[in-house]
């Protein structure tokens, strides 16, 4: 997942959950379901691009999707889960969302690989601030590799550069991402309550779900500028 929020280590409030809070057990078996489906969904994806380049950039992130999964194993080992299990129960949101979601082309793939994984690392990195440093440590590691999706904004705003058309379709695209993660993420933290009081617990600009969501939507619309798409 690619790190573009703007929270920045050691800029948030001080810790505020213990070590042993159940919530942290339960983002790390979250945070590695998601590292495990994208892996997969970058596999596939990556059978649509139209030149070796692309299909190599992809690849090159399903491969550091796995090496964040085994980081997101081993913290949960030394706090003697099993992470299978674990991550089994989140599941159903996640493979929601991806089925929701699958790209018909080339360009909604990459647009979905650098939004959609961009939104997820927004919620992760803001929790991240009140975690305990170790806990913290390995969310940002998570998250930390930025390069691999660059490549998706050159390409993109090429092509809606060439055709409105694409921009249209495109810009639908990134709406339709948005709206599908927020809900997601509503049913997930309506099911884990040790999710929710994880969030409720973090930084102030968590202490409003509402509010966080609405900012979800303030930084998809950076994004979009970005890509060329608003």
């Amino acid at each position: 997942m690619p790190q573009t929020s703007s929270a920045q280590p050691g800029t948030g409030p001080k810790p505020a959950v213990r070590a042993d809070h159940p919530g942290v057990t339960e983002l790390f078996a979250l945070l590695a379901y998601g590292e495990v489906a994208a892996f997969y969904r970058l596999t596939e994806e990556a059978r649509m691009a139209p030149n070796l380049a692309g299909r190599i950039s992809m690849a090159s992130m399903a491969a550091a999707e796995m090496r964040h999964y085994e980081l997101l194993r081993d913290a949960l080992a030394e706090r003697n889960v099993d992470v299978v299990p674990a991550m089994t129960k989140y599941a159903p949101a996640l493979e929601n969302y991806h089925r929701l979601t699958t790209p018909s082309t080339w360009l909604e793939a990459l647009v979905k690989t650098y939004i959609g994984d961009a939104l997820a690392a927004d919620f992760y990195l803001e929790i991240a601030d009140a975690l305990p440093e170790e806990a913290a440590g390995v969310v940002r590691s998570v998250l930390a590799e930025t390069g691999h999706s660059q490549f998706v904004v050159a390409e993109v705003r090429d092509a809606v550069t060439a055709s409105d058309r694409q921009r249209h379709r495109l810009a639908l695209w990134s709406r339709r991402l948005l709206g599908e993660a927020i809900t997601q993420a509503q049913f997930v933290l309506a099911d884990r309550d040790e999710l929710v009081d994880l969030v409720l617990t973090g930084s102030d600009g968590l202490l409003q779900l509402a509010e966080f969501f609405e900012r979800l939507q303030r930084t998809h619309a950076s994004r979009m500028q970005e890509l060329g798409l608003a």
